[in-house]
């Protein structure tokens, strides 16, 4: 029951950002226990797995803070469209999901996002047609086949294009369904216990596909069941102008009247923050699910991470739905968040070390999981991952956390879950990746052929 990884450059992502050049991690019943300098005591060796983790960098495992899992099955679409184009163009593909479809696409992006490094994921999902069985299930079904750790939002959305909403409105729920549906899946999925591999928050997808009710009522519900909000906001200018014409306010003004500015809340983009709203952010505790791929891919902008960090708002790393960014991969977007956040705001304001911790700590606090999950320290569960550096990509690099932060990104020697091996050696060691890959194919020719 005890694993020691041994030999590598840890970055521990801690408070003071402590690194050993070749440290070790000792891992006691899936919890971190020691984390120091040098090789193990021999004592502490005795019956161990020793992971030889020479060569190698050795990270908290990232932490995934918004995804739409299912849209691993509708990647490619739209490629030069803008947010409220391809959002057009594709909601009449998602309003024919149903729970296999979405078990078969979150198994594939999950699978991905592990092969990046990726420990806990967190997904949003807001498309519930009729009929379409237990789709929070089966993600939930799916992220312990792969064996990752489960940020499930059970989304909604209430206001279809006939009430001036965005989404048509064969895509839409009543507003008492969707509260009802929200309730039962946290009740049913919802664990809050220390270690927990499935949390589940309740999350109408926006300001452009949900009403006022459907966001006061939701903010009420989540805190009589003390759990988190999530929803989008900010994400184009587009959303702004919306926002403007339709309540004569910013989203940040609309959401806070509504009750959805405080430290149990998360909003994915936040691209066009204004200096009031990143104001109100950090007063709150608000936080912000960082998505640099998908707002390049959708041209929605650079987000202001620099200023929401210098104000002391949380903010995690997003890959964001796949049919906006078809990598699924959360180990690059370290690099994306370091290289578009100097084209803001200069090649000295953000490091790699910035993006490492926004991908691991920040994310962590975001999730509201900063005591169990996010860095290197005893006490806290052992989600770590193992980059190789030693390859020909990296061999030679002056600084292992660049690699990660600057260079291609590397292969992964070991990801842990809780201490268990979910990737080893760059492959999945929890599920057949080939078996996978043709559900995958199989579910998105379904759904093709359904609209």
């Amino acid at each position: 029951m005890r694993t020691i990884i041994e030999g590598g450059f840890v970055a521990s992502v801690d408070p003071v950002g402590t690194e050993h050049r070749a440290g070790h991690v000792v891992i006691d019943d899936g919890v971190i226990t020691t984390v120091g300098a040098g090789p193990t005591a021999a004592e502490q060796r005795e019956d161990a797995e020793i992971i030889d983790a020479r060569g190698c960098l050795v990270t908290p495992g990232l932490i995934n803070t918004h995804h739409h899992l299912y849209q691993w099955l509708t990647r490619g679409y739209a490629q030069d469209a803008i947010l409220f184009d391809w959002l057009t163009a594709l909601y009449p593909l998602w309003s024919r999901i149903d729970a296999d479809l979405t078990r078969a696409g979150a198994a594939g992006a999950m699978a991905v996002l592990a092969r990046s490094g990726c420990t806990t994921v967190g997904d949003h999902h807001y498309i519930f047609p009729k009929g379409s069985g237990d789709i929070v299930g089966a993600i939930v079904e799916s992220a312990a086949r792969v064996g990752v750790r489960l940020h499930a939002t059970r989304g909604s959305m209430d206001l279809g294009a006939s009430q001036g909403g965005l989404p048509p409105d064969f895509a839409v729920e009543t507003t008492d369904a969707a509260l009802r549906a929200s309730e039962a899946s946290v009740e049913q999925w919802h664990d809050a216990s220390f270690g927990s591999l499935v949390h589940v928050a309740i999350a109408p997808c926006s300001p452009f596909s949900v009403t006022a009710d459907l966001l006061r009522e939701a903010a009420m519900l989540a805190r009589s069941l003390d759990v988190r909000l999530h929803t989008h906001a900010s994400e184009t200018v587009e959303e702004d102008a919306y926002c403007a014409e339709r309540f004569g306010k910013t989203p940040t003004q609309y959401l806070e009247d509504l009750g959805w500015l405080g430290d149990d809340v998360w909003m994915a983009h936040c691209v066009h923050l204004d200096e009031r709203a990143i104001e109100r952010y950090a007063a709150t505790g608000t936080g912000v699910a960082h998505c640099p791929s998908s707002n390049g891919r959708l041209a929605a902008g650079i987000a202001p991470v620099r200023d929401l960090l210098r104000a002391g708002v949380p903010v995690g790393l997003g890959v964001d739905g796949a049919a906006s960014n078809e990598s699924g991969q959360l180990g690059i977007e370290i690099r994306e968040a370091v290289l578009m956040n100097r084209l803001r705001t200069g090649a000295d304001s953000f490091s790699v070390r910035d993006g490492l911790r926004v991908a691991t700590m920040g994310g962590a606090r975001v999730l509201g999981r900063d005591a169990e999950i996010g860095s290197l320290e005893p006490g806290k569960l052992a989600d770590i991952a193992v980059w190789r550096v030693d390859g020909v990509e990296h061999a030679g690099i002056l600084d292992p956390v660049a690699a990660l932060g600057l260079g291609a990104m590397p292969p992964l020697h070991r990801l842990l879950v809780g201490g268990r091996a979910i990737v080893v050696d760059g492959e999945l060691a929890t599920a057949e990746e080939p078996i996978i890959a043709d559900e995958v194919a199989a579910a998105s020719r379904e759904l093709a052929a359904r609209l």
